[in-house]
């Protein structure tokens, strides 16, 4: 196993993983901007470097100087956690060059996979159903004819996007004129390139992924579906698994359909395939080859701990486990917890004056808080998750709303206001809600 790991992220996750590689006995480097110097996980590291000022662009998705840390200090493998590079292909090619070794993905998998006309179209290939669409579309005169096959209303969506960004809904043609050159304009603000292309619009669909794992040797397993249709603005705000829209047979099948798909591209590390689910139809929507945010629901049910995985992967071990002796057991839920106004989610970064987190049995915290850590206002707002633990769903709600009542943290406004309006509410409450509830329900109880 690998003596020493560098970490090339922030917050919450880079926490995460330096707690799984202490576990398994091996050392940590932190790689710090500035504005994280007196971050924990930096606190907490064997080695700590700091690699530029606070812009993400010029430390945390800066290679060279994530590679140079990691020449300094000797490390043998680089995780690059979530977000930041972590979808980034060259930079995963990058790390290997260099001689490290980099826990996630292949390359050649990331890169497949970042470009969503070209990651629909191998999930065809695998047997996976898609969300009826279309290849790349440059001007409204290869858009128009393309939407009138598929049928409106249509979803314009960036073809190297991710988080919402770059995507437009248009009912007529009259919209799609309108909205094209917008979803345009902010693909190639967020992504470096306009490219976009066009889905079906589904109205009420949920939002369901499988969490998978693969060795890259034939062993592929999946840990599980998880319910992620409690959106705002396209970012997920609750996850919870098993998904109260799906019964037995479902779940089954699509498992077995990421399984063997994983299996047939020889799929290494944690990976996620994302669905639309609507009158009993899955469509694929994406696949994220990394860490995922809600990864902690997983874990809580089927008792895999998928960062230790990961690096066990990266070494070169084989799973050694079979889906048949995957066990699921019970329900778990997630509330991300943002450093926001829970009323009009304007940004609070600032001090944190009091700290206290909830406990007790089927209760796990992930996060980097403590008292007296300023919350920097430079990268994204989310500070805490939230993760609860039942042997059904309503002992999960039940807990969850305790824990929610116990959890202080002064000095700032963040989300957990709105988190305890959500479990109160009748929808949730009955499971019954698609991607599009939450919207409706900020903007009524607003």
């Amino acid at each position: 196993m690998f003596e020493k790991v560098l970490i090339a992220n922030r917050g919450e996750i880079a926490l995460r993983i330096h707690r799984a590689c202490r576990e398994m006995g091996i050392k940590t480097v932190a790689v710090h901007s500035t504005a994280d110097t007196h971050a924990m996980n930096v606190r907490l590291a064997d080695e700590t470097v700091c690699i530029g000022p606070p812009p993400a662009r010029d430390s945390y998705l800066n290679v060279a100087a994530i590679l140079s840390a990691a020449t300094i200090t000797g490390a043998d493998a680089i995780h690059p956690g979530l977000g930041f590079l972590a979808e980034n292909a060259d930079f995963a090619a990058a790390v290997e060059e260099h001689g490290f070794v980099f826990i996630g993905p292949a390359p050649e998998h990331i890169r497949l996979m970042g470009d969503k006309i070209a990651a629909k179209a191998a999930a065809a290939r695998l047997g996976i159903p898609t969300v009826p669409g279309s290849s790349t579309v440059r001007d409204l005169a290869a858009a128009e004819p393309a939407a009138d096959a598929i049928g409106y209303p249509i979803l314009i969506k960036a073809a190297a996007g991710g988080g919402g960004r770059g995507m437009k809904i248009a009912r007529s043609r009259a919209e799609l004129a309108q909205m094209l050159p917008l979803a345009q304009r902010e693909a190639e603000a967020f992504f470096g390139h306009g490219e976009v292309y066009l889905e079906r619009f589904l109205e009420r669909p949920r939002h369901i992924e499988v969490q998978i794992l693969g060795d890259g040797q034939g062993g592929v397993v999946h840990l599980g579906e998880r319910d992620c249709s409690l959106q705002r603005t396209h970012q997920k705000v609750i996850e919870e698994t098993p998904s109260p829209a799906l019964g037995p047979d479902e779940r089954d099948r699509i498992g077995a359909l990421a399984v063997g798909a994983m299996r047939e591209l020889g799929y290494r590390s944690a990976g996620t395939l994302e669905f639309l689910y609507q009158d009993r139809e899955f469509f694929f929507i994406e696949m994220n080859t990394r860490l995922q945010v809600e990864h902690p629901i997983s874990e809580m049910v089927s008792g895999v701990d998928i960062v230790r995985e990961q690096l066990r992967i990266a070494d070169g071990a084989a799973l050694g486990y079979r889906q048949a002796e995957i066990r699921l057991s019970g329900h778990a839920i997630e509330c991300r917890i943002n450093a926001e106004s829970p009323d009009d989610f304007r940004p609070s970064p600032g001090r944190v004056t009091d700290y206290h987190a909830p406990g007790g049995l089927g209760v796990r915290v992930d996060s980097a808080l403590y008292q007296g850590y300023v919350v920097p206002p430079f990268y994204d707002s989310l500070i805490s998750k939230l993760v609860i633990h039942g042997r059904s769903r309503s002992e999960c709600l039940m807990r969850l709303r305790r824990a929610l009542e116990e959890y202080v943290i002064g000095g700032i406004e963040t989300t957990i206001p709105l988190h305890q309006r959500l479990v109160d509410a009748r929808a949730f409450i009955d499971g019954d809600y698609d991607i599009h509830w939450l919207e409706r329900f900020v903007g009524r109880n607003r």
